[in-house]
């Protein structure tokens, strides 16, 4: 005998992340949680599975017209074209009391009641599943004392919502123990709530999160799915982890270390990039955020053109797969070399390099829109009377994007004498 057990599914959620995104597919964001399901479906009649157990989160909340009941019921029809039960319960995103609208279900969708615990036999099977919904979102209550004894000689499975203990992501919802949960009897622990997969395997009880079905934002990378269950009478014999998401999420660090230039700093990115699309299942796209990191002398260049670089970051993943890799933010964590490692050469190419920075942001309207409001604000805490005594200052208040360049140019030079009179002097 051999079940599905997925949970957190929430269909229909929106990915998020990634609407500032020109060229990603609206639809194929909009439509990812259904799609990840539909390999749900697909992957219960591929495998002719005897049932499939939902714990909690089918929905992300009350629907937003009847099209995503509509989806389900049909996906829902095709399982009971092939004689596969579906045992659903609800959680904290799909309570009883935040599903305002509903669609009588297919009779082969069993759903547990949130009045108490009920259990679902199976006969021919020799199965029973025990499982209580949650009424309202807030079930912070240990539900476990209303769970049924197990039935002798059978296969129990408990399917339940729940935080268990010391995830501190997740809301404290039903919370109970692993301890409390074996002393139930029951063979099989069929969990939900928490997104990341987790398996505790004892000899007379397994305990299972299958983790959501797909990635929805940037927190949740990785390949995501559900587990297939295989049992022989009253054990639990074989736990499979199904790979079903459709789009993948990714964090991606590019050491940057040794670049001495933007241009290298951006083929490194690129570089990184085209190993994490190698690595992908064929077809699947990825939402990527990159974090270039590490000591760099290109470090000034890359925090003067930070505007550029999350530009130069999206060319090179178009170049590579347009389709398939898609940046959702580019973070620059990087810092400067230590300047007693420059030998004297190397100084004076850095300050070079440090004025043809100042000259290139003295002309780069980005740049220079981001600095013009931040000397607003700062200076729109000065007070008048020490405006009207300095002229420049007021002027720069005036019309701080026109002034600003000008008042580049000096700084510069300015901090390139002071640097250089510190290294006359052996200061570091």
């Amino acid at each position: 005998m051999k079940f599905l057990h997925a949970a957190d599914i929430h269909l229909d959620s929106p990915l998020c992340g990634l609407s500032a995104y020109p060229d990603a597919p609206a639809e194929r964001l909009r439509t990812a949680t259904r799609s990840a399901f539909v390999r749900l479906i697909d992957t219960a009649l591929a495998e002719q599975v005897d049932f499939l157990v939902i714990a909690g989160d089918l929905y992300d909340g009350g629907w937003k017209d009847f099209n995503t009941g509509l989806f389900f019921v049909r996906q829902m029809g095709r399982l009971q074209q092939a004689g596969i039960p579906i045992y659903l319960l609800h959680g904290n995103h799909d309570a009883d009391s935040d599903m305002t609208s509903r669609l009588v279900l297919p009779e082969n969708v069993h759903v547990f009641t949130s009045r108490k615990a009920q259990t679902f036999r199976i006969d021919a099977l020799r199965v029973a599943l025990h499982g209580h919904s949650f009424r309202t979102r807030e079930t912070l209550d240990n539900l476990l004392p209303g769970y049924p004894a197990a039935v002798p000689g059978w296969l129990n499975i408990g399917v339940l919502h729940t935080a268990l203990e010391g995830y501190s992501a997740h809301a404290r919802y039903a919370p109970c123990s692993l301890a409390e949960l074996q002393a139930r009897g029951y063979q099989y622990w069929a969990l939900g709530h928490v997104h990341e997969q987790q398996l505790w395997a004892y000899p007379d009880c397994t305990i299972a999160f299958p983790g959501n079905l797909q990635g929805r934002h940037v927190r949740e990378t990785g390949a995501r799915g559900a587990l297939l269950v295989h049992a022989d009478d009253d054990r639990i014999t074989q736990v499979q982890p199904l790979e079903l998401d459709v789009l993948r999420w990714a964090v991606l660090e590019v050491s940057v270390a040794e670049a001495d230039t933007f241009e290298q700093a951006v083929r490194l990115v690129g570089q990184s990039l085209q190993q994490l699309l190698a690595a992908l299942p064929d077809g699947h796209p990825a939402a990527v955020r990159v974090r270039l990191q590490g000591a760099t002398a290109a470090h000034a260049a890359l925090l003067a053109r930070q505007s550029q670089l999350r530009q130069e970051v999206i060319g090179q993943a178009v170049a590579l797969d347009a389709d398939r890799l898609w940046i959702e933010k580019v973070q620059l964590a990087s810092s400067p070399l230590e300047r007693q490692a420059l030998d004297d050469a190397d100084w004076q190419d850095t300050l070079q390099e440090l004025d043809q920075l100042m000259q290139v942001a003295a002309q780069d309207p980005d740049w220079l829109k981001q600095r013009a409001d931040m000397v607003q604000q700062a200076l729109g805490k000065v007070p008048n009377e020490v405006l009207q005594q300095e002229p420049d200052l007021a002027a720069l208040l005036a019309d701080t994007a026109a002034a600003l360049p000008a008042w580049l140019t000096p700084s510069a030079e300015l901090l390139q004498a002071r640097l250089q009179q510190d290294d006359a002097g052996g200061q570091s």
